[in-house]
């Protein structure tokens, strides 16, 4: 009876903590769900004022409701849920990179896709060499700690990678269509150049450099970068082409998006299987899905995958900033620089200036180089253009958090003082450059470029998500539109004379449509080459405005 007595109490006391334990996580998630909406409300009310974003609002409550959590738990914690860079990774990231591929205005992005990737892929190492090179000269003077090689190097992976995130936020492709994509498709470039850097500097042995380790490296990473890309495309174009050929829409469009949903997933799980760079792969399956899949669905599907991509891309980011803003005030981390505060705001300085240094150091010579190979004026980054995109790069975030994390804490918690001095620098770096340059970057715009938004109609791009308005079209246009999108022979003419100056007469793009009506949609779908299926309205409706 003794035992049997025992054993209930012992089972009690465990039944009881795991109940204790999970009413505590729901607790938790309700506050924080509670404060994603007060961010979305407070969010929305604050719309009409320009130097505010909704990043900046989440990051704002999160300070204050971390303000709050310090107070009631008497300085022992400031969050409701610990930060996990598996859970940033795996979960939030993904479908903001994809639906920032999926509503991309194409024809603009690959019009730039050279000085992009150039941006993207060069500059990330130029800012990650100046960034290192100067921590370790300046590091050494500072008492903090004995950085390796493979530290340093680490550092300069972290620091190089923009904010792509609030970069969504600040600009607007409709806009500013060329600042839009030259940051913004800079920042996703950049985001997967310097997670590649990291994970290739974390797995390399940094003891024995050479010329044929350092030729070894170059290789790897152009590799991964190459097969990234190409499982991204695949896997887009294989979505594609189940949705054209069995055509779920005729039974039920949720399956359909459901499809959709998962495929976009997927790719980003096969890269990390494979150990690619996840962002790189769901970015181009966004970018191929929007110009295959997207037109393969039924109109409700239409609607509801455009919808449903933005709904999760905002949330995550809303999530994101809102736990970053918590973060910040986590006392178990700033403990360890207390007694050194000046170390900490130094080093946070060097920082900020090296990130500053860093992007100037390939902006302004690859703008320079790009412009050189433009000759259509209007197609030229101009010097106020250039000082938008430094100014606009230079936001941290969310990836450097998660890769600071990553390489200086063990299980969420930093042991050492050294790397405390880095989590809370990194911290710091991401809260002012986020709220500061995030606030000015619009009024900057607006003070160099105040006539930037007259030209937008010219550069709009139709064949994308976002552009929602060609179903409303009249049955004229609609004519003109269905026999353009049947036959790639049959090009418009431009609306004005200035119209046909600024187009360029033979391109990368105009190359790629010729082989893209040739080939690729008859294959995979897409606008103006949807099948009719008996019983669909959309493709009868279609199928009737093609007849005589």
């Amino acid at each position: 009876m003794t035992m049997l007595a025992s054993l209930f109490s012992s089972l009690s006391s465990k039944m009881l903590s795991v109940s204790t334990s999970d009413h505590a996580s729901v607790v938790s998630l309700n506050l924080f769900v509670a404060l994603l909406c007060a961010c979305i409300v407070i969010g929305h009310l604050l719309e009409e004022h320009r130097w505010i974003n909704e990043s900046i609002t989440a990051l704002l409550i999160g300070l204050g409701t971390g303000v709050v959590i310090l107070l009631i738990s008497r300085g022992k914690n400031s969050h409701l849920l610990v930060f996990s860079e598996d859970l940033f990774f795996i979960y939030l990231l993904p479908p903001i990179i994809f639906n920032a591929g999926f509503q991309v205005k194409k024809k603009q992005f690959f019009r730039n896709f050279v000085t992009i990737m150039a941006f993207g892929a060069i500059g990330t190492i130029i800012s990650c060499t100046v960034i290192s090179f100067g921590a370790m000269q300046f590091f050494k003077k500072l008492d903090i700690a004995t950085f390796d090689l493979g530290d340093i190097l680490a550092i300069g992976a972290i620091f190089a990678a923009t904010d792509s995130v609030c970069t969504l936020q600040v600009l607007n492709q409709d806009e500013t269509p060329l600042l839009y994509s030259l940051v913004f498709g800079e920042g996703v470039v950049n985001d997967a150049t310097s997670v590649v850097l990291f994970n290739a500097i974390q797995s390399f042995d940094l003891t024995h450099l050479n010329h044929e380790a350092a030729f070894h490296f170059l290789g790897n990473f152009l590799y991964l970068f190459l097969l990234s890309t190409v499982l991204g495309v695949a896997t887009g174009l294989i979505s594609a082409y189940v949705i054209k050929k069995l055509y779920f829409g005729r039974h039920s469009t949720d399956r359909e998006v459901a499809l959709m949903m998962l495929m976009a997933y997927l790719s980003y799980m096969l890269a990390e299987l494979f150990a690619l760079s996840g962002i790189l792969t769901v970015f181009f399956c966004g970018i191929v899905m929007s110009h295959y899949t997207w037109h393969n669905v039924t109109e409700s599907s239409r609607v509801t995958t455009k919808h449903a991509f933005a709904t999760l891309s905002f949330l995550a980011e809303t999530f994101i900033f809102l736990y970053v803003g918590m973060d910040a005030l986590d006392i178990e981390k700033w403990r360890f620089v207390s007694d050194s505060p000046g170390t900490s705001v130094a080093v946070s300085s060097i920082l900020m200036g090296l990130v500053m240094l860093g992007r100037a150091a390939f902006v302004f010579p690859l703008s320079f180089i790009s412009n050189l190979s433009k000759k259509n004026q209007s197609e030229k980054i101009d010097i106020k253009q250039q000082v938008v995109i430094w100014w606009a790069g230079l936001m941290r975030g969310a990836v450097s958090m998660a890769l600071a994390y990553n390489k200086f804490t063990r299980s969420g918690h930093t042991e050492l003082r050294g790397n405390a001095i880095m989590i809370t620098s990194t911290i710091t770096v991401c809260l002012f450059s986020t709220m500061v340059f995030g606030m000015l970057t619009k009024p900057l715009i607006r003070h160099l470029m105040p006539h930037q938004s007259t030209t937008t109609s010219m550069l709009s791009d139709d064949n994308t998500p976002k552009s929602m308005h060609m179903p409303l079209l009249d049955g004229e246009q609609q004519d003109s539109f269905v026999e353009f999108s049947g036959s790639h022979h049959d090009v418009p003419r431009p609306d004005s004379l200035r119209g046909f100056l600024m187009r360029p007469a033979r391109t990368v793009h105009h190359y790629w449509r010729q082989f893209d009506d040739a080939f690729m949609r008859p294959v995979f779908g897409g606008r103006g080459f949807v099948p009719f299926v008996p019983g669909s309205p959309i493709e009868r409706s279609t199928h009737d405005l093609s007849k005589p």
